[in-house]
């Protein structure tokens, strides 16, 4: 038997990237999925690629919005008859400095990254709590542990994803449910690939296994902590980064505050 085989998962941000490579790797061990997006075309066409109505549904969703995150749950348990596994990933980025970034900016990351992984966690849980069983996970990030320039907004939220996901398994241990995180390091993506080549090989030289993670090894945490495999672990925050947060401290060391400021200048639409 598959390791998911009769069990229904949502995964926000489902579209594409780690969303979709986490929602294959699901169904390809018998689950059925509800992909959660904002652009609901391309959840639309997530889906159809997926397998179609049995197995993968999609659903427009604004992870910033309560009803929203509500109908989505809502929508698995109608269609598929329970809810098994939550993925909170949906994410965005608005990159700048703290003097360049706007209100707004920080807003809108914090939105969707921490209320949106607040909605989904929240709302899984009261039908978890429920059935006495389920697993919730979080998808943080190695720029919530260490910080990166031009990043305030989103390693505050990817920081405050880790507490939330720890204070979530403590309430939520005693019920049978189950909450953890994934951190994820340098993930080859659309948004990685469009950096400029010089930049892409420095983040690449600062790994030390010498290369970008792909998105279906950070679908492969999220199997074991969806599954019963990872049954006794909860509010684990597993870091996917090729060993990236080791050599993080000694980058830092090497690279004063101005030379780490010109290189996401390179890189930033600033």
């Amino acid at each position: 038997m598959s390791l998911l085989t009769g069990r229904t998962a949502v995964v926000t941000g489902g579209a594409q990237g780690l969303g979709l490579a986490i929602a294959e790797r699901f169904i390809a061990e018998g689950a059925r999925v509800v992909l959660g997006d904002i652009n609901f075309e391309a959840t639309e066409a997530a889906a159809k690629q997926l397998g179609g109505d049995d197995v993968a549904l999609a659903v427009r969703c604004d992870v910033t919005v309560a009803a929203d995150v509500d109908a989505l749950v809502g929508a698995a348990v109608e269609h598929f008859g329970d809810l098994d596994i939550m993925v909170n990933n949906a994410g965005i980025t608005r990159d700048a400095t703290m003097r360049k970034m706007t209100e707004e900016q920080f807003d809108q990351v914090i939105a969707v990254h921490l209320k949106g992984t607040w909605n989904g966690t929240r709302k899984a849980a009261a039908i978890m709590r429920e059935n006495k069983r389920g697993t919730i996970v979080n998808m943080s990030s190695l720029s919530g542990k260490v910080g990166l320039v031009g990043q305030t907004n989103y390693s505050a939220a990817k920081a405050g994803i880790v507490g939330m996901t720890k204070a979530a398994a403590k309430e939520l241990a005693h019920l049978g449910v189950r909450v953890n995180a994934i951190a994820p390091g340098l993930i080859r993506s659309a948004m990685t690939e469009a950096m400029p080549q010089r930049i892409w090989d420095e983040k690449v030289a600062e790994v030390p296994m010498g290369r970008a993670g792909e998105p279906h090894e950070v679908a492969n945490v999220a199997l074991f902590l969806a599954s019963d495999l990872s049954s006794y672990m909860t509010g684990t925050v597993i870091e996917v980064t090729g060993g990236g947060s080791c050599e993080r401290a000694e980058q830092t060391q090497k690279h004063s505050t101005r030379d780490q400021f010109a290189r996401f200048c390179v890189c930033s639409a600033d």
